[in-house]
């Protein structure tokens, strides 16, 4: 395996009197809305906000910098804390629209392991620390196969046996790796498969086989709902929104971890924040391992933290095991590609307008 509830009393009064001075009203933090944006919420904001005296906004958005940086070009910063992706976090660094994190003053594991030894790794950057782990999966509603079911990624492109309308994100990120995968390019291969020319071509080339019978998404509460609507037989997702759904919500849906993308999820300060010290205390809170647990008491995200891991256990409004529904759980890691957002900070201009290019025809 890769990689607990309460900041210490003295902890959280100095995050306090850190910013109270400069803190307006209300912190504005932007994520993913839906079952995530409740789990976070639940897990630290609340507490953040008793701890503090710090209000906090929760707003949505399905991802991207392109609202960010607009704020940040007209200098009028109204976001302060944003979830992002992680090929996002650095891209937005190097554009200088995030704010560098101080990554020596994050606080130290539930076990006391310094934060740098803590962290797993992948998930610090210059400007983001990383908080979970999910993955992206797809998922099917048993009831529209009563006979095979489908279990490899490869059952997902295959529209003779497995007819049927499938959902899928309106992005080329995990559609082009889903692709490969499924057309036979072994997981530790993918990444150098898309760096060739013919590589992208037969990615696309796959997408093709399926692309007239693509329904598409753009935020992740969709899948969930146009599987349980009948919309589509089976559709790409975050796992945890799919774990919502089969726990909160009794919905049968199956996920298929086969060619699972797993990423971290990185949270970041917005440059320019009139707030930053608040930013800066949310961002510390935010990132113990406590605090990530905590957001896995509620969603199927483990922490990124190697301290946070041993502190999952029950849901805590159903009672059920989170461990056994989490990406990083050993029966769920088969062929477990981990995403390359070295590449997706090089490439995803380009595969973006290709992506569209392609959409249109």
């Amino acid at each position: 395996m890769r990689w607990s509830l309460l900041l210490p009393a003295l902890a959280i009064t100095a995050l306090a009197s850190g910013c109270a001075g400069q803190a307006r009203e209300t912190l504005t933090v932007v994520s993913w809305g839906g079952s995530y944006a409740q789990a976070i919420d639940k897990g630290y904001l609340q507490r953040f906000e008793a701890e503090t005296g710090i209000e906090v906004r929760l707003e949505d958005y399905n991802g991207g910098l392109a609202q960010v940086r607009a704020q940040v070009e007209t200098g009028n910063v109204h976001w302060d804390v944003i979830d992002l992706e992680t090929q996002d976090v650095v891209s937005g660094c190097d554009e200088g629209i995030l704010e560098p994190i101080d990554l020596d003053a994050l606080p130290p594991g539930a076990d006391g392991t310094p934060a740098a030894d803590d962290f797993a790794p992948g998930a610090l950057f210059e400007c983001g620390v990383g908080t979970t782990f999910y993955s992206t999966v797809y998922a099917y509603s048993p009831e529209r196969f009563p006979g095979e079911k489908p279990s490899t990624l490869a059952d997902f492109f295959d529209m003779e046996r497995f007819p049927g309308r499938r959902g899928m994100r309106r992005v080329p990120h995990a559609n082009l790796e889903f692709a490969l995968i499924a057309d036979g390019v072994p997981v530790d291969e993918v990444y150098a498969t898309l760096d060739t020319p013919a590589g992208v071509d037969r990615a696309f080339r796959k997408l093709d086989t399926v692309k007239d019978q693509v329904v598409w998404w753009e935020a992740g509460a969709q899948p969930p709902q146009m599987l349980a609507d009948g919309e589509v037989v089976m559709s790409t997702a975050y796992n945890g929104r799919i774990f919502n759904a089969q726990a909160l919500e009794n919905q049968s849906f199956v996920i298929v971890w086969d060619g699972q993308i797993l990423d971290v999820g990185p949270v970041a300060i917005v440059a320019g924040t009139p707030d930053l010290e608040a930013a800066r205390a949310l961002v510390r809170f935010a990132t113990t391992a406590e605090s990530m647990a905590a957001v896995g008491h509620y969603i199927a995200y483990s922490p990124a933290r190697r301290s946070g891991q041993p502190l999952i256990g029950r849901h805590a409004e159903v009672g059920i095991d989170m461990n056994p529904h989490m990406p990083l759980f050993p029966a769920n890691t088969g062929r477990l590609l981990e995403n390359d957002w070295e590449w997706w900070s090089d490439h995803g201009d380009e595969m973006n307008e290709r992506f569209s290019a392609w959409l249109a025809r």
